[in-house]
């Protein structure tokens, strides 16, 4: 599959998008980008469709949910079978989040929330069970993101 090309108007509906989902109608995005509430409804598909857009999630602040650990788990898999692991590291209990990493003797970023420290080693033995080796665990304080800039004119 080609590469889909991202217009003005796609990169503004992405935006909005990853500002406030959940609050946009598309009339309102349309009021945004100039386009039609017709024409966002159907970018929006066509986004969906080509993987762009690959899903919708609620930002969930995990130490308010009872969840108060956050720890980073660096971790090392043999190179050509990295990526195999994603999928069940994200069935893990407790993983919220894989990264495959390319560079670096480290090569999965695994990310755990917990309610507490005791929680974590329940979860590292499942990693190693897997055959991953943890080469290093960071206690994450606090976590902010913001939506990606190059999408807005």
């Amino acid at each position: 599959m080609a590469e889909y090309e991202l217009d003005a108007v796609d990169r503004e509906i992405l935006y909005a998008l990853q500002e406030e989902a959940r609050n946009l109608s598309s009339s309102e995005i349309a009021d945004r980008t100039d386009a039609s509430s017709s024409t966002v409804r159907k970018r929006i598909q066509r986004l969906e469709s080509e993987g762009v857009i690959k899903g919708y999630s609620a930002n969930i602040d995990y130490t308010k949910s009872g969840y108060p650990i956050r720890m980073l788990l660096f971790c090392t898999a043999p190179i050509p079978d990295r990526g195999a692991y994603i999928d069940d590291l994200l069935e893990v209990a407790g993983v919220v989040s894989v990264q495959e990493l390319i560079t670096g003797e480290q090569n999965l970023l695994v990310t755990v929330v917990v309610e507490n420290d005791r929680d974590v080693t329940p979860i590292a033995q499942q990693l190693a069970d897997m055959g991953l080796t943890i080469t290093d665990e960071v206690l994450v304080r606090s976590h902010r993101s913001t939506s990606f800039d190059e999408f807005s004119s």
